[in-house]
């Protein structure tokens, strides 16, 4: 499992569940993926209502499309967060795959 402590909330990659991960005042929160053919497929995005508005999601997004791009993957944003996130940001558009 890796870390990604640059970002405000620190982000482990759990590759054995296919997911990155955060715990903040107890709640986890996750983004799950399926890797398919050099493409990882970001699947969901969840952040528990009680720990929402603090940018956890942008973080576990940012946390992954930074491991596609180390890893030389292309991403599909299957979840609908993911999909907007990648529409706002279009420093992540040369992922798209």
């Amino acid at each position: 499992m890796t870390s990604t402590s640059n970002l405000p909330n620190t982000v482990h990659h759990n590759p054995a569940q296919a997911c990155f991960e955060t715990t903040v005042d107890g709640h986890r929160a996750v983004l799950e993926y399926v890797l398919e053919s050099g493409v990882m497929v970001i699947t969901h995005t969840g952040v528990p209502e009680a720990i929402g508005g603090r940018g956890i999601a942008a973080d576990l997004t940012r946390a992954a499309l930074a491991h596609a791009r180390a890893a030389g993957l292309k991403v599909v944003p299957a979840c609908a967060y993911a999909a907007a996130f990648m529409q706002r940001h279009s420093e992540y558009t040369d992922l798209l795959g």
